[in-house]
């Protein structure tokens, strides 16, 4: 009798069941790739969905293997693209798998799950990712734990996480690969068209400035950047527009917008720059002299830094138009 391999997918308020299912698919599918290597005797993945019924208690709703006996192996909260349950909400959830973690299982999230994975603090001190756009939430609420936004998954052991809503595709990869093995992992990919290679959302990433600090004078100097496309924005010129003395002016700006105004400015020429080479068939040397750079080597080097792509790989990933670049 083959061993079984028990994968749990914990559904709670607002869990996208699109997720849920997909991720059910793809082990179905390495169940079928492993198949076909009979004499390696793999394990078979048997796939459980888990939820609370009405009186809180954490049940199983749908299962692969209904009569098989098996115990869990992995268990994935999977992403929620609405509003995130209150605390109170999802606490019977996270204590299901602190009692799960507990019992030896591996515990795994995707995007938006992570929160839920922070709730039983079982990650302080631990590293994990979540989609780009939470990173920030996510360490605010939970300042224990080590976020990493740029990498799609994170794989520390016991816990394994996912960056964004679309990474269930890439925790489920890693995860056959864990329990079946690189070649599975390889053929399940290729049978699903999935790409194997790709490690970092930070190429996904959106710079998106924060304009709620009140305060004013910097508000003021953000907006003017904006406007101006900030070629020409020197550290004087911005004191000016916010009427503040230099070193006042560097530290309630980095107290406002968590950069500090060349990093800034990096970003704001970054994101014009992405907006460039998606859009037209400008040359990036073009457009490095278009986004404020006189050097065309060095935009080179701080857009691959900021974006972990060059920009001639990034136009050829997200681009619209094919352009041979020199």
């Amino acid at each position: 009798m083959k061993t079984m391999l028990e994968i749990g997918l914990l559904l709670y308020p607002g869990a996208q069941l699109a997720a849920a299912h997909g991720l059910s698919d793809l082990f179905a599918v390495a169940n079928r790739m492993a198949g076909e290597h009979a004499d390696a005797k793999l394990p078979v993945l048997r796939v459980r969905h888990w939820t609370a019924g009405e009186d809180g208690e954490i049940r199983c709703t749908l299962d692969s293997h209904p009569d098989a006996d098996s115990r869990p192996t992995v268990v994935v909260a999977v992403p929620c693209i609405g509003p995130l349950p209150p605390a109170e909400v999802l606490q019977p959830f996270a204590d299901w798998l602190s009692f799960q973690h507990a019992a030896g299982v591996t515990l795994g999230s995707v995007c938006a799950g992570a929160f839920l994975l922070a709730q039983t603090g079982l990650l302080a001190g631990r590293p994990l990712t979540t989609h780009w756009s939470l990173a920030k939430d996510l360490g605010e609420r939970y300042p224990e734990v080590k976020v990493d936004a740029d990498k799609l998954v994170v794989d520390d052991g016991d816990i394994i996480t996912a960056g964004g809503v679309m990474a269930w595709t890439d925790l489920g990869l890693a995860l056959v690969d864990r329990l079946l093995g690189p070649t599975i992992a390889a053929n399940t990919a290729r049978f699903l068209a999935l790409d194997l290679t790709r490690h970092s959302q930070q190429y996904f990433r959106r710079f998106v400035p924060r304009l709620d600090h009140g305060d004013e004078a910097v508000l003021k100097v953000q907006h003017w950047l904006q406007r101006q496309d900030n070629r020409n924005a020197s550290l004087p010129d911005m004191a000016a527009q916010a009427g503040l003395g230099e070193r006042t002016f560097l530290r309630r700006f980095q107290l406002a917008t968590g950069l500090r105004p060349t990093e800034y400015c990096q970003q704001l020429r970054a994101a014009k720059a992405r907006e460039l080479l998606e859009l037209t068939n400008r040359s990036v040397d073009q457009i490095a002299w278009e986004v404020g750079y006189q050097d065309p080597s060095a935009f080179r080097k701080v857009f691959n830094k900021m974006v972990g792509l060059s920009p001639t790989d990034y136009r050829r990933r997200f681009g619209r138009r094919s352009v041979a670049e020199g």
